[in-house]
């Protein structure tokens, strides 16, 4: 199941073509994206998303989304949805085939993959390998674009694939000096002690996350403290519990690191998961 909506809210049919093959998107990766966890024909954290899409656009200096239109192009998506509860809506707007010109800009509605539905449940194993940045090098460097949701991220399909190799199933990035934590290749990294949930602030290059913000919100509102700081690679191993959050997989509980058990942290994991639905309900 697939619904394919472009800015004027029109659908269009999504086995047929409608990207030029010298897009930029597609020959450069010249364009950025954000992914929309739709439940019950709801958008979740569509607001966050859109302003996230807006600061990545600004950095890659793409015209200012028009905000209005991408909202049009959601709400047909969702009101046009006939299959599963749950589905994930990409937003993609990228340079179009002249910098000077029109842009490219539609709305996907996707079946969610099965393999992040059992991670959900089941938890995943993680390695961690280095980014080949380190924590300061996002403001010495803008021009690297760290923090933007672009759509290069061949790096970070890559990393998911040597996870593979190494029997794991996603991964925690590091940065160069192997001892600060970054995020994950789709995803950002949380980790709870004591009561309280850590995740590292954005300003170190990583891509501020809308469900991370959103656990958040709900762990504070069952008693969790929070705080944006940030984690070194022990922290992973000592923590009560490590989860990796994005809009489709939600918060993950990570069951094992570098080959190595983690602490179990299942009901921490479900008190966490059952704020956060609360959120929605």
């Amino acid at each position: 199941m697939r619904v394919l909506a472009f800015l004027n809210g029109n659908l269009a049919d999504p086995d047929e073509p409608h990207i030029r093959v010298e897009d930029l998107g597609l020959m450069r990766g010249d364009g950025v994206f954000e992914t929309v966890l739709v439940a019950d024909g709801k958008a979740r954290e569509l607001r966050p998303h859109l302003d996230r899409m807006a600061r990545s656009a600004s950095m890659l200096d793409l015209p200012e989304p028009d905000d209005a239109a991408w909202q049009r192009a959601a709400q047909a998506v969702i009101d046009n949805w006939s299959g599963g509860r749950e589905f994930a809506l990409k937003l993609v707007y990228t340079r179009g085939t002249d910098p000077e010109g029109e842009p490219t800009a539609f709305a996907l509605g996707i079946e969610i993959d099965p393999k992040v539905l059992r991670a959900r449940d089941e938890g995943v194993a993680v390695v961690t390998l280095e980014r080949g940045i380190d924590p300061g090098l996002a403001e010495r460097a803008p021009w690297l674009l760290l923090g933007a949701k672009s759509l290069s991220y061949a790096v970070n399909m890559a990393a998911v694939r040597e996870a593979a190799r190494r029997g794991a199933d996603d991964v925690i990035f590091t940065a160069s000096d192997l001892n600060s934590v970054l995020e994950g290749p789709t995803s950002n990294v949380i980790i709870a002690r004591g009561g309280t949930l850590y995740t590292p602030p954005a300003g170190i290059g990583i891509l501020p996350g809308t469900t991370q913000a959103a656990v958040f919100r709900a762990a504070e509102r069952v008693g969790w403290s929070t705080k944006i700081e940030m984690i070194r690679t022990p922290d992973l191993h000592s923590a009560d519990g490590v989860f990796l959050a994005s809009s489709v997989r939600k918060l993950t509980r990570v069951h094992t690191l570098d080959h190595q058990p983690l602490r179990d942290s299942s009901a921490i994991h479900a008190e966490l998961a059952q704020a956060y639905e609360a959120l929605y309900a």
